[in-house]
């Protein structure tokens, strides 16, 4: 059995968060790690305990949903609240920053966005990620298929789930 990469595990993370937003126009998960381990994680939605756009629809101004936080903010907070140091550490996003998250991911000294797909990549955010010389890296997630159905025991028996 081949070990997935280190880039593709985070990923697979960001993804996996994204399934819990509760956005109905993107779904966006976020993944903050440092020194290979993960700090944070963040997903698009309200602010906890808010109506939710799956439940109320999205309040829209200017084309853009003002009732949702994005996931790279909502992890980037949970350091945060939690006190837990960003400088220096990487973000794992299912798609490109905006601009806004873009100016918070410089601002909490993130040193490098890894993004899965492209998405109104706006060029001034990218021209503070290369001002500020964060890098920026292109990583999709490759398409793999696990069965849950099978579990390694403590022992190494592989046993059927119940």
């Amino acid at each position: 059995m081949e070990r997935i990469s280190w880039d593709q595990y985070f990923m697979a993370q960001s993804h996996l968060l994204a399934l819990r937003s509760t956005c109905t126009r993107l779904m966006v998960g976020a993944t903050v790690v440092r020194d290979k381990r993960i700090i944070a994680g963040g997903y698009n939605g309200s602010i906890a305990g808010g109506e939710h756009c799956t439940d109320n629809g999205c309040y829209v101004i200017d084309h853009h949903c003002v009732r949702t936080i994005h996931a790279e903010m909502n992890a980037l907070l949970q350091c945060a609240k939690f006190g837990v140091p960003t400088e220096g550490a990487d973000i794992y996003v299912t798609h490109f920053p905006c601009l806004q998250c873009s100016k918070a991911i410089i601002q909490a000294g993130i040193k490098t966005v890894y993004y899965a797909s492209d998405y109104k990549n706006h060029p001034y955010a990218a021209e503070l990620f290369e001002k500020a010389n964060v890098k920026t890296e292109k990583v999709e997630l490759e398409q793999t298929t696990i069965d849950f159905t099978q579990i390694i025991s403590p022992a190494g028996i592989v046993q059927e789930s119940k």
